[in-house]
């Protein structure tokens, strides 16, 4: 009908005029929540619409076309409330999906694992970690995301986007969820606590990983539910130590085939994942998708704590043992203890007297590249940085750092026992051995003791009789320096 009043023209009495003192909503009848279709449409064959608001919503002030239009926009006005938890909805169907939260009830079921959703929409977002299907994708790395929302998450790797912050320290997270687990750090809080040591922990992942410093395996197989007996018979030899494959060239076992098919390419040489950025190859994926990383700058894996990113999970969970104190790596000699594995290999060259990286100019031996590095220097008399109080170089920073306690005097490392104050940390820890005994440094051939890695290298050239340390005057040899100084004296006087 082209006049508004015509066939509602009682209900149209009701609500065109609002009386004072009146409810206006008591007065418009209401149903499901949509959006405000109808409103203002661009032309309408069968009413000569002239395009004016005929039809205002009473507490907004909003106009419409339409009455129909105007009941659907009062829903906004009057949401469904919870009467368990008082949370407000704009529609029946998102208020009886949001009751099944409070009864438990999940019609919704997955028809490959049988997992049950309180509504479809998480069914149809779960059916995708099985198809694999991926839709949102990162414009600048590539990487695909099953919800608009991890995409939206992840973007904030690239943009640097933080706009989580902690109110005490200002520290700036990604997640809401890393945000509440940081907090716990300031107030204390350890939910998790070791059934057998009573240690406390922030989080359950690393109470499940410290649990292995206990049991060396895992809290619980709760996860590992895969009913298939191949996998289950695989998921055993974690727990067996059974290694049925064995490789032909070095001897090594491993649990499965597929395994020993990625070791076989150390022997022949094969990186079938070649980088085309930088042309570097790989043996596996997984490593090939990790340094993909370093070009695009991605760094998924982010530490809960702290906030920094790792381009590989497990880089993130070698860091997560900076926050536990966790150190499952011990050495069987001394007990130190160390964060990673590859770590305790370098220290265990300390009691092998193992120096695998030697100077191509003179020859001398490092445990580490790094060493190595820094030792070049003094051939090429590079000297970086700089005393500003006399002008003396030095080949590392840290050096320089001991070197400016000679100009105030402090000497911040004092021995708890006597009282002796000491300019680096080395020498108050070598200063306790003379106190506790400790000799942590034993030669491999005749088992003797040392308290100092240098009095260990002495003592190994009386096994080698290796004799570096050379008089210029008569060409004797020495295996220490100092015996060399000594030496030197009975040539005093003579026409040198």
């Amino acid at each position: 009908s082209a006049d508004p009043q015509s066939g509602d023209s009682d209900d149209w009495d009701e609500t065109s005029e609002v009386q004072s003192g009146s409810n206006p909503l008591s007065d418009v009848p209401l149903s499901h929540d949509s959006p405000d279709v109808g409103e203002k449409p661009a032309s309408c064959s069968k009413t000569k619409n002239t395009g004016k608001s005929t039809f205002p919503c009473l507490l907004c002030g909003k106009g419409f076309t339409r009455k129909g239009a105007l009941r659907i926009h009062m829903r906004i006005h009057t949401p469904f409330d919870c009467s368990l938890c008082g949370k407000g909805f704009t529609t029946s169907g998102h208020f009886n999906g949001h009751m099944r939260i409070h009864t438990g009830e999940k019609p919704f079921i997955c028809s490959l694992c049988g997992k049950g959703f309180t509504q479809k929409g998480n069914l149809n977002k779960h059916m995708r970690t099985h198809t694999g299907e991926k839709s949102f994708v990162c414009s600048l790395c590539g990487k695909g995301f099953i919800e608009k929302g991890s995409l939206k998450i992840h973007m904030r790797i690239h943009t640097g986007e933080k706009p989580f912050p902690c109110s005490l320290c200002g520290k700036g997270f990604i997640e809401k969820g890393n945000l509440n687990k940081h907090m716990k750090i300031h107030i204390g809080e350890k939910p998790f606590i070791c059934s057998l040591c009573g240690k406390g922990f922030v989080e359950k992942g690393n109470l499940n990983k410290h649990m292995r410093t206990h049991t060396g395996k895992p809290a619980s197989c709760s996860k590992t539910k895969n009913t298939g007996k191949r996998h289950l018979k695989i998921h055993m030899r974690t727990h067996t130590g059974e290694k049925p494959f064995d490789c032909s060239l070095c001897g090594k076992g491993f649990t499965q085939k597929r395994t020993l098919k990625i070791h076989m390419r150390i022997h022949t040489g094969e990186k079938p994942f070649d980088c085309s950025l930088c042309g570097k190859g790989f043996t596996t994926s997984g490593h090939f998708n990790g340094h993909m990383r370093i070009h695009t700058g991605e760094k998924p894996f982010i530490c809960s704590l702290c906030g920094k990113g790792f381009t590989q999970k497990g880089n993130l969970n070698i860091h997560m043992r900076t926050h536990t104190g966790e150190k499952s790596f011990v050495c069987s000699l001394c007990g130190k203890g160390f964060i990673e594995k590859g770590n305790l290999k370098i220290h265990m060259r300390i009691h092998t007297g193992e120096k695998p990286f030697p100077c191509s100019l003179c020859g001398k031996g490092f445990i580490e590249k790094g060493n190595l590095n820094k030792h070049m220097r003094i051939h090429i008399g590079e000297k970086p940085f700089i005393c500003s109080l006399c002008g003396k170089g030095f080949i590392e920073k840290g050096n320089l750092n001991k070197h400016m306690r000679t100009h105030t005097g402090v000497k911040p490392f004092v021995c708890s026992l006597c009282g002796k104050g000491f300019t680096i940390s080395g020498h108050l820890k070598r200063h306790m051995r003379t106190h506790t005994g400790e000799k942590p440094f034993v030669c491999s051939l005749c088992g003797k003791g040392f308290t100092e890695t240098g009095h260990l290298s002495d003592h190994m050239r009386t096994h080698t009789g290796e004799k570096p340390s050379v008089c210029s005057v008569c060409g004797k040899g020495f295996t220490q320096k100092g015996h060399l100084k000594r030496h030197m004296i009975t040539h005093v006087g003579e026409n040198l």
